[in-house]
């Protein structure tokens, strides 16, 4: 059975990831994308649906891990009665392979080990054929084939056992023993054998080289630090596409069908992403991703998607898969996202805040950039009354979402200073009157007087966490006694444990059945309220919360069960790591007494 979700660390090369258990198993590999079936899918099974787990063999003292300097170059540290080693694992960038490497570094003593391995190709439908081979250097390999795919396993000789390939030796302080995996076509020659020690110093060096543009305060600076590694470790490094998440089917309520993929490119998520990146020195991520962004959306604005493959591909049905049982048994396990298909009204104004961001912060508009952004106004400027499926992507009735509206409004917004304060061409007198009246409808549609607070939708008595993203969009001030009186009915409603739901699951809104546990990005945006509006020893009471259930590398998923003490949906997760950045920004602005941010 899987390991808890926090027990997992991630390595990865800007084109897919892995994810190890803290006991040493490979549980979670898809090659050669993020969205690439599975290799190693034990992580929504068992063993039988294919890891590789390299561990000591017999009794083990101690384990620890970390990863080197600023980089997904993970080590971890085992302890046993007889000596002490470490293993090494990553997959190397930059040189455009699916690699795995595993290195064991002896430290004192002589540790035995053994390597298990259980090859399945196809989220586990297929079993290969495999045979054992040597290279024209004379390097012996397991060489794996199925279908289109193909893998070479080298190091210490695997011999079969009951369809898994297992193999046991012994590590001496002062030797080294390398392991590594290659997913190469199954149709092209076998890959030679990786140089370890270069690639490892060359994948170092780029991660550590990469993260030395970055501009953090001190107040949080590991945690901050950290998840913006984490917001580079999904994007891909051909396209520029951010996915959210590194896997699928994770379940929001353990043991319950609330469970997605989130292998894709969301507008929302990728925007807000770029948005952080871009307040913390990263400013040449925002061309790659307004690239990507052009080549996705082309053609008729009315075509645009929320979300999209990681090179823009538009068609991600929805299937349900039987060769994975699911997490622990939280079944179905879905392969693409069928919220593709949805109109959800609120990404056009995050595209345009943060297209807008990277223009304030002095990056050039190209050829292209500007009528991009023309092209989505003009869908906007014809479909802004339209009721939609909101953030949460609900599988319900449509509404207008008092979120959904607010970021229409900040469209125009967006697209009014783009030609008032940088002389780019636009419809400005329409964009000004449409802003009005957007503004209007939620005054009177999406507020309740009654009770001070902007609702859920319109004509819903219900509140959602989503509303906490009015006073960041500039709607209006974290301290305006409408925000506050919104604050105080979340905090009244959706508060479970300490921590934000979403909305409340009970009311149908959604059309889904089950609950599911509080959403971390919600709980963040909560922080970044407090400390925008004053109550700075809240923000922090609850910041400090927040990072306890951080994994001890420093990953978050999307949710917390607060019953059971433990992590919970898909990790990690690129919202929830974004949200802890902005909410740690907005606490060192308030605590040094209105200091914009370090790159504003």
């Amino acid at each position: 059975m899987a390991l808890a979700i926090e027990d997992y660390a991630l390595i990865g090369d800007s084109h897919t990831a892995a994810l190890v258990g803290n006991d040493g198993s490979i549980d979670w590999l898809c090659v050669p994308r993020f969205d690439s079936p599975s290799v190693f899918g034990a992580l929504l099974g068992d063993e039988d649906h294919g890891r590789w787990k390299l561990a000591p063999w017999g009794e083990v003292l101690s384990t620890s891990r970390s990863y080197v300097e600023d980089t997904f170059i993970l080590v971890t540290r085992w302890v046993t009665p007889t000596g002490e080693a470490e293993v090494i694992e990553l997959m190397p960038h930059g040189d455009r392979r699916a690699d795995i490497i595993r290195r064991i570094r002896g430290i004192s003593g002589k540790v035995p080990f053994v390597q298990e391995l259980a090859l399945r190709f196809d989220y586990a439908a297929a079993m290969p054929w495999v045979r054992q081979a040597t290279d024209e250097e004379g390097m012996r390999g397991l060489v794996a084939v199925a279908g289109p795919d193909a893998v070479v396993v080298r190091g210490p000789r695997l011999t079969a056992v009951n369809h898994h390939h297992v193999s046991a030796f012994t590590v001496a302080e002062g030797e080294t023993v390398d392991l590594t995996l290659t997913w190469f076509p199954s149709h092209r020659p076998t890959p030679p054998a990786v140089d370890v020690s270069q690639r490892i110093e060359d994948t170092r060096a780029w991660w550590v080289n990469w993260a030395s543009s970055c501009i953090a305060s001190p107040l949080y600076h590991d945690a901050v630090h950290r998840s913006l590694l984490v917001l580079r470790a999904p994007t891909n490094e051909d396209t520029s596409g951010i996915v959210a998440a590194a896997t699928t089917s994770l379940p929001e309520d353990f043991g319950g069908g609330r469970n997605w993929d989130y292998r894709y490119v969301w507008l929302r998520d990728a925007s807000l992403t770029l948005h952080v990146l871009l307040d913390h020195g990263f400013d040449q991520e925002a061309e790659g991703w307004r690239r990507w962004l052009l080549r996705a959306i082309a053609g008729d604005p009315a075509d645009v998607q929320i979300m999209y493959g990681i090179a823009g591909e538009r068609r991600l049905t929805e299937t349900e898969i039987d060769s994975l049982p699911g997490y622990q048994g939280a079944s179905p396990v879905r392969v693409g996202n069928g919220a593709f298909a949805q109109y959800q009204g609120d990404v056009f104004g995050e595209v345009m805040i943060a297209l807008a961001r990277a223009r304030d912060i002095g990056i050039e508009e190209t050829e292209f950039s500007w009528p991009l952004q023309l092209s989505l106004m003009s869908y906007v400027e014809e479909n802004w009354q339209r009721a939609d499926n909101g953030i949460w992507e609900i599988r319900g009735p449509l509404q207008h979402f008092t979120h959904s509206r607010v970021m229409v409004w900040a469209a125009f917004d967006c697209a009014i200073r783009a030609v008032h304060d940088h002389g780019l061409p636009g419809r400005v007198d329409l964009w000004l009157r449409l802003r009005n009246e957007v503004r209007e409808e939620i005054e009177r549609d999406g507020f309740d007087t009654e009770r001070n607070t902007y609702t859920q939708y319109y004509g819903s008595s219900s509140v959602d966490a989503s509303l906490l993203q009015l006073a960041q969009v500039g709607y209006l001030a974290a301290d305006d006694p409408r925000m506050l009186g919104t604050v105080a009915a979340i905090e009244a409603e959706l508060l479970q444990d300490g921590l934000l739901m979403r909305y409340r699951t009970q009311s149908g809104v959604d059309g889904l059945e089950g609950a599911e546990h509080p959403f971390l990005a919600c709980s963040f945006w909560l922080v970044e309220q407090y400390a925008s509006s004053g109550r700075l020893d809240d923000a922090t009471a609850l910041m400090d919360r927040l990072l306890s259930f951080a994994n001890d590398v420093g990953l978050m998923s999307e949710e917390y069960d607060t019953t059971r003490g433990r992590q919970a949906g898909n990790t990690p997760q690129a919202l929830t790591h974004l949200t802890l950045v902005r909410a740690a920004d907005a606490i060192s602005v308030a605590t040094s007494g209105g200091s914009p941010p370090p790159h504003g």
